[in-house]
């Protein structure tokens, strides 16, 4: 890959790993409502599901799911479910569990959440295939190689970006322990929105081939 398509490359995959998107509000919810442990286990989580779809974009596994109107329906609702149920499951421990008896979510159950959430969402699949292909050198070797090199780079960035926001989030999660009645409407909160996250994934569309 030549200088030029590689500067312009990181550059872009920056811009976008700064927006605020679905995977930001994710572990940010996931940090107010478990605290900096969870947020943390939860960016690595979905890093690594990230890193599923961009192994799988470079073996051209994607491009199959993506083709086919059932496998990405299956996976689309598969991830929505899933999700949905983390909300509630969130939203309940937060009623359940006043905020000095709550305890952290365990960093290895939100490990695995992030994990799951990211590797069965099929839009992050389909922004791998529409983003990175436009990088690629056409004229150099191994293509598929070029993907997941240019993919991993991507998912490194917006895992940086995902980690400052839970440092952020863990901040105000601090501030807010003081006021328990606020707290745990918060942590209420975060629950419902990870489960609006479920139900605007089930509503997603397949791209356009």
């Amino acid at each position: 890959m030549n200088s030029t398509n590689f500067t312009l490359f990181l550059l872009a995959a920056l811009v976008i790993a700064a927006v605020p998107g679905p995977g930001i509000f994710y572990v940010a919810a996931r940090t107010l409502s478990g605290g900096k442990s969870a947020g943390i286990a939860s960016t690595f989580g979905t890093a690594l599901g990230g890193l599923v779809h961009v192994i799988a974009g470079g073996l051209g596994v994607s491009a199959l799911i993506l083709a086919s109107a059932e496998l990405f329906t299956a996976l689309k609702f598969a991830g929505a479910i899933y999700l949905v149920w983390l909300g509630i499951k969130t939203f309940r421990e937060a009623r359940d569990l006043v905020p000095q008896q709550a305890v952290a979510v365990g960093t290895q159950q939100a490990f695995r959440e992030g994990v799951l959430v990211e590797a069965l969402n099929p839009k992050t699949a389909a922004f791998f295939l529409a983003f990175i292909p436009q990088f690629l050198d056409p004229a150099g070797s191994y293509p598929a190689l070029q993907f997941m090199a240019l993919g991993l780079i991507s998912v490194a960035l917006n895992t940086l970006v995902d980690i400052i926001v839970v440092m952020m989030a863990a901040t105000a999660r601090s501030g807010l322990t003081r006021r328990p009645n606020l707290f745990q409407r918060l942590r209420q909160g975060s629950g419902l929105f990870i489960a609006g996250l479920g139900v605007s994934l089930a509503l997603a569309r397949r791209p356009a081939s």
